[in-house]
């Protein structure tokens, strides 16, 4: 079982529903809550055109999936939710991002961990530091 710490990102509708969802859809379909931050609100990061503020919130989890396949099942819970774009900075339902899969170091086309923009995200920072152990 890998410990993966993952950032959650919502700024449409009613976001904290949203976190709450794409929580329990990981619990149920990913793998097993460890530790949730608290809920942050930030103005969105990199972005060019205004959009609403982002409530974000880190977790913990323990899975037995493989990164690519815990990158697919974190992008179909995206999509359940409603999320049409991805990787284009543009408002989101929910956002799913793998910030670190046990202590490795992947670099694929696909898939980069540890993130590579964890480091400059206050939002990463605060909630991830909150929960790691």
């Amino acid at each position: 079982m890998a410990v993966v710490y993952l950032s959650l990102g919502s700024n449409i509708g009613d976001r904290a529903s949203y976190l709450a969802q794409a929580i329990t859809e990981i619990n149920d379909h990913v793998g097993k809550i460890l530790r949730c931050s608290s809920v942050i609100e930030t103005e969105p990061w990199g972005v060019s055109e205004p959009q609403d503020a982002y409530l974000n919130q880190s977790i913990a989890i323990e899975t037995s999936l493989e990164p690519l396949p815990l990158l697919y099942a974190t992008q179909a819970i995206e999509k359940k939710m409603g999320r049409t774009s991805k990787g284009e900075r543009k408002p989101r339902t929910i956002d799913i991002d793998i910030l670190y899969y046990d202590n490795e170091i992947i670099n694929l086309p696909e898939l980069i961990i540890p993130h590579p923009f964890a480091h400059l995200r206050d939002f990463v920072l605060i909630t991830v530091g909150e929960i790691r152990g």
